[in-house]
């Protein structure tokens, strides 16, 4: 199949791009390389099947494809606060502009949203008939509600128009090709360690998070996008929780960062940010039944192969 990635240069994005390429479709990968990295793709050039295209999705492009994977959003907080209003035009606008290529084209399209969407979740864990607890207003908003707004036009295509969409609320996600300075817990901890400098731990650390490990995320989307309805009873659309559902304190993962990369650091305490959800965990009973998801890799294991490819970055840096 002819499948474009947006944002494929990206975190998700470029693990995905990795996996289509070698199971024999031909990838485009479309970036504006804000947040993504050609050094993440840089080895599939060689592939005759990957293309790649430095394009903003808020842009118009045409293209013949077979499927769509949506993932252009920067995704930590730093990066999609750090200019709001950019990030609401790549969630609707963006949004938008792949839907109506879908639509043009008769493709698939998975859109990745995000746990986000649930707020700070008075439910606990997190199902996909949960409508959330979101601040419209807050320093978060520009991605959360951004995302809330691009699952609606989803729907609203997928109505309107028989757009054929999956949409898929991606939770905490991990592994290589991480940026450094995404802000993002895991890597943030990470750095730190690897630097001996001080783990920072907002609030007192009681606040949990569900780690997935990359490879279980990819193979969920792949096996989430290629499933065909053999069930008239059965809507595919979405919304789908996508992540691990073993739940973690945040002072317990800074602890366990310490103690695999052997670090000197010492744990420091600061104010919890606005709107930081006291509780993040997916309930994926509907993907498991479904197509079978089930993340393998534990969060030892995770953090062992993201702990080494960070030791590598700083390796080649230093050399």
């Amino acid at each position: 199949m002819r499948i474009l990635v947006t944002g494929g240069a990206g975190f998700i994005g470029s693990h995905l791009c990795d996996r289509l390429v070698k199971e024999g479709h031909y990838v485009i990968c479309l970036d504006n390389l804000y947040s993504g990295s050609k050094d993440n793709i840089i080895h599939l050039q060689k592939y005759s099947n990957f293309e790649f295209i430095r394009h903003d999705i808020t842009q118009p492009i045409l293209l013949e494809v077979d499927m769509i994977f949506n993932l252009a959003c920067p995704a930590s907080p730093i990066h999609y606060q750090n200019n709001p209003v950019k990030t609401i035009k790549t969630n609707v606008i963006g949004m938008l502009n792949m839907l109506g290529l879908a639509k043009r084209v008769k493709a698939r399209i998975l859109q990745a949203s995000t746990s986000e969407v649930y707020g700070d979740p008075l439910v606990h864990p997190q199902r996909e008939d949960y409508w959330g607890n979101v601040n419209p207003i807050g320093l978060r908003a520009c991605y959360d509600e951004g995302k809330r707004c691009a699952e609606a036009l989803c729907f609203s295509y997928h109505k309107q128009n028989n757009v054929d969409i999956r949409v898929v609320r991606i939770f905490n996600t991990y592994g290589p090709n991480m940026l450094p300075n995404d802000g993002r817990v895991i890597s943030n901890f990470i750095i730190q360690a690897l630097n001996n400098k001080p783990i920072t731990v907002y609030g007192k650390g009681e606040q949990t998070r569900s780690f997935c490990y990359i490879d279980d995320l990819i193979e969920g989307l792949i096996r989430y996008m290629f499933l065909e309805n053999s069930s008239k009873n059965v809507d595919l659309s979405g919304p789908i929780n996508l992540g691990n559902p073993n739940e973690f304190k945040i002072i317990d993962l800074a602890k366990l960062v310490l103690k695999l990369t052997r670090s000197n650091s010492k744990i420091t305490y600061k104010k919890l940010p606005p709107d930081d959800p006291s509780r993040r965990c997916p309930d994926i009973s509907l993907a498991k039944r479904l197509f079978g998801f089930s993340p393998k890799t534990d969060l030892r294991t995770g953090l062992e192969k993201t702990i080494e490819y960070f030791r590598k970055i700083y390796n080649r840096s230093a050399n």
